[in-house]
């Protein structure tokens, strides 16, 4: 038995040290998916714990298998919750996006805007996405998950995952591309 199958069963059967130390491991992951799925860091800080007591409240009830791919389906499932509920689209502060020290110190100032730019485009237009295409073009490109749990995320087939993700990616092209004169000269496609 894995460690974090231990965790798990520890879980299930009350001790919440154990569903902490859960809570450890993928709260990045959960947070990463709401904030790019919601746009803002209040509300995917919302979702994020929603999400961990959801699934507190509901390890009596998992039925054993990949616990992140659970886990992550939970969140997915928030995230949508609160789209549907609030129906807007928001600005991204990109202040929390570009506070990477690392990056920070190694640009100059001029390398910083372009990025800064482009982050934003990026996320205007992911944003911009049916929530559908949003979700699992977040879940293949930014959590690097493969068509297999995305399926089990998402609850759809396999061929429905390859299809969003393929209209998603192809869609965000085209609303990047909309907006191409804020892309980097050697992102942009002469036509």
């Amino acid at each position: 038995m894995t460690d974090e199958a231990e965790l798990v069963q520890q879980a299930r059967a009350g001790e919440l040290n154990s569903f902490n130390q859960l809570v450890e491991k993928y709260q990045g992951q959960v947070y990463n998916l709401s904030w790019r799925m919601l746009g803002n860091a209040q509300d995917a800080e919302d979702a994020t714990q929603e999400t961990f007591v959801l699934a507190w409240q509901g390890l009596p009830r998992f039925k054993g298998g990949d616990f992140k791919t659970w886990l992550l389906r939970i969140a997915s499932n928030v995230c949508i919750d609160h789209l549907r509920a609030n129906r807007r689209h928001q600005t991204i502060p990109l202040d929390e996006l570009l506070k990477d020290p690392a990056i920070s110190q190694l640009e100059s100032p001029e390398d910083r805007v372009l990025r800064e730019e482009l982050a934003g485009l990026l996320n205007r237009c992911l944003l911009a996405l049916p929530e559908k295409q949003r979700l699992v073009v977040i879940l293949a490109d930014v959590q690097g998950l493969s068509y297999e749990e995305i399926a089990q995320i998402t609850g759809t087939s396999l061929g429905t995952v390859k299809s969003r993700l393929n209209r998603g990616r192809m869609n965000l092209r085209n609303l990047v591309l909309k907006q191409k004169e804020l892309l980097p000269p050697e992102f942009r496609l002469n036509k």
